[in-house]
């Protein structure tokens, strides 16, 4: 039913980051979809922060999530199941509605809020993204 799938992963949130690309994988049925897992980097927020962090912080932040995601990739991908790995900065629930329309995406796989209000509630990244999103959009918990 699902051919291109986004995955959204925190990679802060190793558990919750393998929840959601075993959901995604499962969702697609097999190893002929095509699955896209994509962390998002927030923004240093004002300016003044941005200063005071320097230069090639954000670049730093960018590199290293990239290879974060890579060794994520490698260690919660079934044999023989791929994955296209992006990573974007800004606004995590914008970055994936962006995202998913960029690479016309049939499904938008996203974890519901970070570990410790598991019990409680849907996170605001993911209910934005259930708010906003084209695409069906599919929450882990």
């Amino acid at each position: 039913m699902f051919e291109t799938i986004l995955v959204a992963v925190d990679i802060n949130d190793t558990d919750g980051a393998k929840r959601n690309i075993e959901a995604a994988v499962t969702a697609g049925g097999g190893t002929d979809r095509k699955l896209h897992l994509l962390c998002v980097v927030p923004d240093s927020g004002m300016a003044i922060v941005g200063a005071m962090l320097g230069p090639d912080h954000s670049k730093n932040m960018l590199t290293h999530a990239k290879g974060e995601l890579e060794s994520l990739a490698a260690s919660a991908l079934p044999s023989g199941v791929t994955a296209a790995l992006h990573v974007a900065q800004g606004s995590i629930y914008d970055q994936i509605i962006k995202a998913a329309d960029r690479l016309n995406v049939d499904l938008i796989v996203v974890g519901a809020h970070r570990p410790e209000f598991q019990d409680y509630l849907v996170g605001p990244n993911a209910a934005r993204v259930v708010r906003h999103a084209k695409q069906s959009v599919f929450v882990v918990r």
